[in-house]
């Protein structure tokens, strides 16, 4: 074989593994067989340059960062949709689209997906452009951001047409949402505040390999050059995704507009499960040929329309804002307001998120804000209501020094932060991390007794917690010596936590507990204090970033010596990383619903993925099984509808344990 035909044959494998594993949700081969051959065409790629191509899995990421963005003019304008608020506005629609033809419809709905739109184009079955919508008749070129989203093709399935042009929405997953906001807090950045943001900015990066690190996902939803034979919306999606798109599930067709509204409602309140953010249904013309007889305004498209649900936003008062410092440093101002019910949940704080926002804000103590909830996650401060502000009410001015240790406070990249190691506030964020649930699990350790701990110098690191004795206990507020006494087992016992626990509950930014657990497979803890960031990246799903964290991390003193601290106190870190662990549930697809009494989202996912298993949000025909915790949700229903066996907590412990 030569060096072309095996190239191609990579090429061809990996991108079926990719398609399998983004789009279908059904891996083919596992990590390790991946990384092979991925390894192989980079390495014939690079013996052969000449024969890289745009199609090539290496070519999702560039090597060098772009310098600006280059307008282009879409080929077809991307239209924006028209608004409808009320039911009442939806018969409207409908009325406005019978007086224009005398042709029979229905209709077909579809999710509003808060994120980005984005139009693609495909040549000889081979994406050769990705724009944002710009002003709709031009946009960005930002091909490079776009071929890093794995659920977008480099080369489509099957037959396809010479020249395609498809469109969809790029999106944040709200688990991917958090996990980067997360990262962002801990490196003291300023947060993003709702999905949509943080999608739009990330497409907008110069660096593709940041924006590989977000993890995007698409759905399509339009296509323009598809071949003659189809005649509905329906029909499209079918024919995205053959070609290896992925499309919205939830899609439906609906004969009359009483259905829209039967969909509409059910997903008022099922959008709160869904593993994406959504503002509304886009109700379309099932009719293609219907479509085309009503075409379009100078604005919107007579066929679709977007129905939007109501934003949830509330009015309250500010009562105090507060700085808090976090593990990293990070100084974050908050609101504290008057206890307001949002969204289900009675919200008395919110995050201001910067002091850049505070400025932009304006805010003084005593306005009346409006606030909703980001992403239907974070309590947000949408805008001030300066007409409310009282006589006399004080500008808060973000303070030059630490709160909680007086230290000066450093503004810089990335944000404002305090820069003293030493600092109470950092300390306990610190051993709060070591003692939580998902690490080290060391029950009675509340955050008032660690704030006690602190305050009187008992403990200054996670490693002085193992040196406390019942006369330090007992000393303090509210203790007595029975509970003092089972502190002192737990943290005895906690001494026998692997590896992977310890490292995710030194709290090393961007190491979250599947990372840490990939991490210490590989990795004993004196060879990751001297590792490279090459070797990191070489794991696979180990980005840039993470490595960067890791490497900064190791070559600190203090936390070198932190290790050989834990060492001498009788943590068992002397052994070289476990082997790899066989993968019985590798291809197995899990979708987790409701609460988990015995163990934590987080700990399920983590024990099913080192076992090869994969976990996401949505229930699909794909899905191997949903495990049904207390009170769950709609996925619940839709697997009991598509017949994917159902495990209980207790089974999903027993399986873990015999596979």
């Amino acid at each position: 074989m030569s060096h072309a035909q095996r190239l191609e044959e990579l090429r061809r494998l990996l991108n079926q593994a990719s398609y399998a594993y983004y789009v279908l949700d059904r891996p083919i081969m596992t990590d390790a067989v991946y990384d092979r051959l991925y390894r192989e065409l980079v390495e014939l790629e690079a013996a052969h340059p000449e024969l890289i191509t745009p199609d090539s899995p290496t070519q999702r990421v560039g090597e060098h960062p772009a310098t600006e963005f280059v307008s282009v003019r879409h080929r077809i304008p991307l239209y924006s949709l028209d608004n409808a608020f009320s039911w009442e506005e939806m018969v409207a629609w409908q009325e406005r689209c019978r007086r224009l033809t005398a042709a029979e419809f229905t209709y077909i709905c579809e999710l509003k997906i808060d994120g980005a739109a984005l139009a693609l184009t495909y040549e000889e079955g081979v994406l050769v452009r990705g724009a944002t919508r710009g002003d709709g008749i031009e946009g960005e070129d930002i091909t490079p951001n776009v071929k890093t989203i794995r659920s977008i093709p480099l080369r489509l399935l099957g037959e396809a047409p010479s020249l395609l042009e498809v469109r969809g929405e790029a999106f944040l997953s709200l688990e991917n949402f958090q996990r980067l906001n997360r990262e962002r807090q801990q490196a003291g950045e300023s947060l993003f505040a709702n999905p949509r943001n943080a999608t739009a900015g990330t497409l907008r990066q110069l660096d593709p390999r940041v924006v590989a690190q977000r993890r995007l996902d698409f759905f399509a939803y339009q296509a323009f050059g598809y071949p003659d034979g189809i005649t509905t919306q329906g029909e499209v999606l079918a024919y995205l995704h053959s070609l290896g798109f992925k499309v919205s599930p939830y899609h439906e067709v609906c004969s009359q507009l009483e259905g829209v509204k039967s969909y509409y409602d059910r997903f008022s309140t099922q959008r709160y499960d869904l593993p994406f953010q959504t503002d509304g249904v886009v109700v379309k013309i099932q009719e293609l040929a219907v479509q085309q007889e009503l075409g379009y305004t100078q604005k919107f498209p007579r066929w679709a329309v977007a129905w939007k649900y109501p934003a949830e936003e509330v009015p309250t008062i500010v009562q105090a804002i507060t700085i808090q410092i976090g593990r990293t440093g990070a100084a974050t101002p908050v609101a504290e307001l008057q206890p307001v019910q949002l969204g289900g949940t009675t919200v008395s704080r919110a995050s201001l998120h910067n002091r850049e926002r505070l400025e932009e804000l304006d805010l003084h103590l005593g306005d009346t804000v409006v606030v909703r909830k980001a992403g239907e996650i974070i309590p947000e401060v949408v805008q001030v209501i300066r007409e409310l502000r009282p006589p006399g009410a004080p500008k808060f001015i973000f303070p030059d020094r630490c709160p909680a240790c007086q230290t000066e406070l450093a503004q810089g990249s990335p944000g404002t932060r305090c820069p003293n190691p030493q600092c109470p506030a950092v300390i306990r964020g610190a051993i709060e991390h070591w003692v939580s649930r998902d690490a080290l699990d060391i029950p009675g350790m509340g955050e008032k007794l660690i704030a006690q701990l602190v305050a009187k110098g008992l403990v200054r690191s996670v490693a002085d917690l193992y040196r406390l004795t019942l006369d330090d206990l007992v000393q303090l507020d509210r203790l007595g010596e029975k509970s003092a006494r089972k502190i002192l087992a737990a943290l005895e016992k906690s001494k026998q936590q692997p590896w992977a626990k310890v490292l995710y509950g030194l709290g090393i930014r961007h190491v979250g507990q599947v990372t840490a657990q990939l991490i210490a497979q590989h990795f004993s803890p004196d060879r990751l204090l001297q590792a490279s960031p090459t070797e990191l990246t070489q794991l696979h799903g180990i980005g840039d970033e993470i490595a960067q964290a890791v490497v900064e991390w190791g070559q600190n003193p203090q936390n070198q010596a932190l290790i050989q601290a834990l060492r001498a106190i009788g943590f068992p870190l002397d052994s070289p990383p476990p082997p790899e662990r066989q993968q019985p549930l590798a291809g197995k697809t899990f979708v987790l619903t409701g609460t988990l009494p015995q163990l934590s989202r987080a700990e399920a996912k983590a024990q099913i993925t080192s076992l090869g298993g994969k976990v996401t949000d949505s229930v699909s025909k794909n899905t191997s099984y949903v495990v049904v915790g207390e009170n769950p949700g709609s996925k619940l229903e839709k697997a009991q509808k598509l017949g994917i066996p159902l495990l209980s907590p207790g089974q999903l412990l027993e399986l873990l344990r015999n596979v």
